[in-house]
């Protein structure tokens, strides 16, 4: 348990794999800085807001330390705030990075299967995560970004401000959803061993 400023604990998942996850994102280049291939997951995060009907979306990578949205979409017009939108409305590469205990995508990372939170305030455990409040997520659907050498890189996810039905649809959804975003991670991949 992690306190976080208020009487409600923040349950934290311990993360094992973190520092082989770190290595093989240093690796593949994603997660420490900006590049061209922002473009391509920012993309991305425009079709899973599209499919999903949502106002957030983020592909995002998580090392040892933070997270690292390096494909994130957010609706047009926002300019500030404490919101997901305040962290695109920054620019750079500081503003798209988030403690590593907050939001619901490390407990993705460390289940390695897809969650969906239709409304995080009905989960005690989920309820006091510091964006509930913070960023204002009321609605959570993400899926793990498993590599082929079996690393779980990150996550591809869709958030929302209101509580929403995601239902089994919605879980398939986010999975395909990882998947076109694994291959596009492994065309990154150097050829070789």
């Amino acid at each position: 348990m992690i306190p976080y400023g208020t009487d409600r604990p923040l349950l934290t998942p311990v993360d094992r794999d973190g520092s082989r996850r770190g290595a093989q994102l240093r690796r593949l280049g994603l997660g420490v800085r900006p590049d061209a291939s922002f473009d391509s997951f920012d993309a991305l995060a425009d079709r899973v807001a599209e499919v999903t009907a949502t106002p957030y979306s983020i592909v995002n990578f998580i090392d040892e330390n933070r997270q690292f949205f390096a494909g994130l979409h957010t609706p047009v017009g926002i300019s500030g705030g404490t919101g997901l939108g305040a962290v695109a409305a920054a620019g750079g590469s500081g503003s798209r990075h988030l403690a590593r205990d907050h939001g619901y995508c490390p407990h993705v990372l460390v289940r390695r299967r897809a969650l969906v939170l239709e409304d995080v305030c009905d989960y005690p455990r989920f309820a006091g995560n510091p964006v509930v409040d913070g960023m204002g997520i009321r609605s959570y659907l993400g899926a793990p970004l498993i590599d082929r050498t079996g690393v779980a890189l990150g996550t591809v996810c869709a958030v929302d401000t209101v509580p929403r039905a995601w239902g089994r649809a919605g879980l398939d959804t986010i999975k395909l959803l990882a998947r076109e975003c694994v291959a596009q991670i492994e065309r990154r991949r150097s050829p070789g061993p």
